[in-house]
C-alpha cells in the first residue's frame, strides 16, 4: 500500500534528533567515561584550594579530542557548586595575549567586562588580586589551548604574572592548570628561565581513546542525542572505526550529527551507512576547521596565498603575501611558524640550487578543503 512506504519517512515536523546539542563539540556530557584516573589526579592537585590554600599547578597534555577540556569543565562545575573556590577557564585560541587572559579573569571574578581601553595591565592585575585578598578567595585558572599563547610569544609573561601574584600582592592565591594539545610543544622548556624557576607542575596525560572506548562514548552520545532506533549497530561501528582512524573523538561526535542531518535530508528515520560515509568528508576536517577559526585576517590571507602557491619556495609565497597585505617579512615569518605549529602547513627546509637552504611550504590538507573552511 502507498501509505506503508511512509512508515520509515520523516514528516516535515519530525526529527531524528532527541537533543541535537549533545553533538556540539563543546557540550559537556553528563556521563564522562574512561578518564577516571585523570580526574583523580586533577582532584588531587585542586584539593588544597578547597581548604583555602593555593592548589598545585598542573599541566594537562594529550592529543586533540581526548577529553582534556571536558575534564576541566566537569571539575570546575563541581568546584563552583560545592565550594567557594573561584574558577575561570580561558580559551587561549580566542584570548591569546596576557592582557586578554587577565581581562577574561577580571570578567570571571567581577561578572562584567573591564573597560575596553584606558586601563593598564598593572591596574587590571591589581584589581583582580585586591578582590581575591579582600574576599579571601582562591582562584583556579585553566589556560585551555595554552599552545596559542606560545605561538604569540605571550606564554612566559602570562604565566609569570599568575605564578608571582602572591609576591606582588601578599595573600593572593592563584593556581594554574595549563592545557595543551600540541604534543611537539614542551611547555617547561619553552618558557623563560624566570618562569621555569617557579613553575613545578604536576603532569596529567590524556591518551588517545582506544576503539572500545570510542564505541562506548559515541554510543552514549547517540543514545542521548537521537531518538531510539535512529542509529544501528553497523552504522555506529563504522562511525567508531572512522573516529579511531582519526584519533580524535570530536571527529566521531561531529560525524554522528552530520550523519543524522544527512538522514533527515533523505526524510529517513534511520541513519544509513551512506549517510556516514558522505558525512565523513566534512567531519574528518573538524581539527582543521577549529584551527582556521581562530586565525586573524592576515593569517587567513597567508593561508589563502599558500593554497594558491602550494609547494612553492618561501620567497615566492612571501612576495604574493606582501602584495596582498602589505605586511613585511618579519610578520610573514611569524605567521608561517604559527601555521606550522598548528599543523595547517608543513614548512620543510630544502636545498635550492645556488642559493643554499630555503623553506618549502605545503598545506597539510587538501587546498580545496582549506579554502572551503576559510569562507
Amino acid at each position: 500500500m502507498p501509505g506503508d512506504a511512509g512508515d520509515d519517512m520523516l514528516s516535515w515536523d519530525e526529527s531524528v534528533f532527541r537533543d541535537e546539542s549533545v553533538f556540539e563539540i563543546d557540550h559537556v556530557p553528563e556521563t564522562f567515561r574512561h578518564r577516571e584516573s585523570q580526574l583523580e589526579s586533577l582532584k588531587y592537585a585542586l584539593r588544597p584550594a578547597v581548604r583555602g590554600s593555593r592548589p598545585l599547578n598542573t599541566i594537562v597534555r594529550g592529543p586533540p579530542g581526548t577529553g582534556k577540556t571536558t575534564a576541566v569543565q566537569k571539575l570546575f562545575s563541581e568546584l563552583r557548586a560545592r565550594t567557594e573556590v573561584r574558577t575561570v577557564r580561558v580559551n587561549c585560541q580566542v584570548d591569546s595575549t596576557r592582557y586578554a587572559v587577565f581581562s577574561r579573569l577580571f570578567e570571571g571574578i567581577f561578572e562584567y567586562e573591564p573597560p575596553s581601553s584606558g586601563i593598564s595591565f598593572k591596574k587590571l592585575f591589581g584589581q583582580i588580586t585586591d578582590r581575591l585578598v579582600e574576599e579571601d578567595e582562591v582562584l583556579v585558572v585553566a589556560l585551555d589551548d595554552v599552545n596559542y599563547l606560545f605561538y604569540e610569544n605571550e606564554a612566559s609573561d602570562t604565566l609569570y604574572s599568575l605564578l608571582r601574584a602572591h609576591e606582588a600582592h601578599s595573600g593572593a592565591k592563584i593556581g594554574v592548570i595549563v592545557v595543551s594539545s600540541d604534543l611537539s610543544l614542551d611547555v617547561i622548556d619553552d618558557l623563560d628561565g624566570r618562569v621555569q624557576s617557579v613553575f613545578r607542575p604536576e603532569e596529567v596525560y590524556f591518551p588517545v581513546y582506544d576503539a572500545t572506548e570510542i564505541y562506548d562514548i559515541l554510543g552514549e552520545r547517540a543514545k542521548r542525542g537521537f531518538h531510539e532506533g535512529v542509529v544501528g549497530d553497523a552504522e555506529l561501528d563504522r562511525i567508531a572505526e572512522l573516529t579511531a582512524e582519526s584519533g580524535d573523538l570530536r571527529v566521531g561526535i561531529d560525524l554522528l550529527r552530520r550523519a543524522g542531518l544527512n538522514a533527515e535530508m533523505r526524510a529517513s528515520k534511520t541513519i544509513a551507512i551512506e549517510d556516514v560515509e558522505s558525512a565523513y568528508d566534512k567531519s574528518k576536517h573538524v581539527h582543521l576547521s577549529r584551527s582556521l577559526r581562530g586565525l586573524s585576517d592576515s593569517e587567513r590571507a597567508l593561508v589563502r596565498v599558500l593554497a594558491a602557491n602550494d609547494g612553492e619556495q618561501a620567497g615566492a609565497v612571501y612576495e604574493a603575501f606582501h602584495e596582498e597585505t602589505g605586511l613585511g617579512y618579519t610578520r610573514y615569518s611569524e605567521i608561517i611558524n604559527k601555521l606550522d605549529q598548528l599543523g595547517v602547513i608543513d614548512a620543510e627546509y630544502a636545498d635550492v640550487d645556488g642559493r643554499g637552504r630555503s623553506r618549502e611550504l605545503t598545506l597539510a590538507y587538501d587546498a580545496e578543503a582549506v579554502l572551503d573552511r576559510l569562507e
